[in-house]
């Protein structure tokens, strides 16, 4: 079996090797001739996986080491009957801690304001909880879980737009489908914003349409960007906290993803369980942090956005 990994994915390395011929890969070298005789990848969210990568090549899982898994072509996969799996849930402590930490360093008036949040899933979630031990009140809009489980406890992206303080995004990011979020937020929604609403965006660069932020006046933290490594400078000015897409970078994060992506591998080649030794697991602890010094990184060295994330030191 031979395995191409992401070499910046951590607590991996060492692992397969009694299993497979392992090539650990710069995400930008993973090229259709890198991954032709490739069982198995196991990426982040910097290697797209599609046709144009995988046709022809004989890989049959693709793992993914994190929530988001709009770099995969899920049609595709499944009409050439490639199975895939992300790691749903492994960073949502991280943006959590990342929402809280934004919320602090704005200088938001917690108690008794209202954070909308807008996607209620693992990251959502935990997010409701720190909001209302925090003494805020809280929205919650999710479409496909209302429909689901029915209206309570939800309200509609309008109803949440025009009562928060704050908005935080946490949806999946999708352009099709019954309830696409592409550009979610845009210009026709901020208008329905208070003029004061602080919007947070710590899910996917997509999901804002960040030309029409910038118009709108709204105050901004914003960690997931369009077209990244190639960020908007505009943007980017503009921003009160601009982080490289770090938000949920923390040492458990990392270990979920990687304890989850091993799973799925030993249960899709029916091999024996592959575990991370004990020494090297992480303490799993809530960490509040100063978006400053990042911020202001990115905004004095924009070109370095790859870098800087590469080279991010786990929270």
């Amino acid at each position: 079996m031979r395995i191409i990994a992401d070499k910046y994915i951590p607590y991996l390395s060492g692992l397969l090797e009694q299993y497979a011929d392992v090539l650990y890969a710069e995400p930008e070298s993973v090229t259709p001739a890198l991954v032709r005789d490739a069982d198995c990848l196991i990426v982040r969210t910097r290697t797209r996986c599609d046709r144009q990568l995988l046709e022809g090549s004989r890989v049959r899982l693709i793992l993914t080491a994190t929530i988001g898994y709009d770099h995969i072509d899920t049609d595709y996969c499944r009409e050439a009957g490639i199975a895939w799996h992300n790691a749903p849930g492994c960073n949502a402590d991280g943006v959590c801690d990342y929402v809280e930490s934004a919320l602090l360093a704005t200088g938001t008036l917690l108690q008794g304001s209202v954070l909308g949040i807008v996607g209620v899933g693992e990251v959502g979630g935990r997010v409701c909880r720190m909001a209302r031990e925090r003494g805020m009140r809280v929205l919650l809009c999710d479409p496909p879980r209302a429909e689901r489980e029915g209206a309570e406890p939800f309200v509609s992206i309008e109803d949440l737009a025009r009562k928060s303080d704050v908005i935080t995004l946490h949806p999946a990011l999708s352009r099709t489908g019954k309830y696409p979020s592409w550009h979610l937020i845009d210009e026709a929604l901020l208008r329905r914003t208070k003029p004061t609403a602080l919007i947070i965006n710590a899910a996917r660069g997509g999901v804002v349409d960040e030309q029409a932020l910038i118009r709108s006046g709204r105050r901004c933290v914003i960690d997931c960007w369009e077209n990244e490594p190639h960020i908007n400078p505009d943007m980017l000015c503009y921003a009160d906290y601009a982080t490289c897409h770090i938000a949920g970078y923390t040492r458990w994060g990392k270990y979920r993803a990687t304890d989850i992506c091993l799973r799925e591998l030993t249960r899709f080649f029916d091999i024996s369980p592959i575990r991370i030794p004990k020494e090297q697991v992480p303490e799993h602890c809530s960490t509040v942090f100063d978006l400053t010094p990042l911020s202001e990184e990115l905004k004095a060295k924009p070109q370095l956005f790859e870098l800087l994330r590469k080279n991010y030191r786990l929270r």
